[in-house]
């Protein structure tokens, strides 16, 4: 079964929470690709929605937004993007990522909240880990 973590952004306080989806609540993302919206049900954060914003496998290669499907793909970058700082101007490098689709490789998914619930974060955060101490 899938499980990987989960890294919400928050965008008006600009917090991010790490949270784990494992089984049933990490089906919910397999298949979506970066920019798609998922329930935010699935990390415990119910009444908000999500939108993919990126991720990565378990080697740390970026999920990228240009590569159709999940799988591996040597890209020429060119310009500053998710994966490739160029060092120098007119520098180019092979580099490789993975397609836009969450697959069972991906280990870190990235998301923002784009729809709020009624319940503030915190509190439905709080009340699900118990641990935050």
């Amino acid at each position: 079964m899938a499980s990987f973590t989960v890294v919400v952004g928050d965008p008006e306080s600009g917090s991010s929470y790490q949270l784990e989806a494992e089984d049933q609540d990490a089906n919910r993302f397999i298949g979506k690709s970066i920019g798609e919206e998922v329930d935010g049900g699935a990390v415990g954060l119910d009444g908000y929605t999500l939108e993919i914003t990126g991720g990565s496998d378990d080697a740390g290669r970026p999920l990228n937004g240009e590569v159709a499907g999940s799988s591996l793909k040597e890209v020429l970058m060119k310009e500053r993007q998710t994966g490739y700082k160029p060092e120098r101007d007119g520098e180019r490098r092979r580099i490789t990522v993975r397609g836009r689709e969450v697959s069972d490789a991906v280990a870190q998914v990235n998301a923002s909240i784009t729809d709020r619930g009624s319940t503030e974060v915190d509190e439905l955060l709080s009340e699900s880990d118990g641990d935050d101490e």
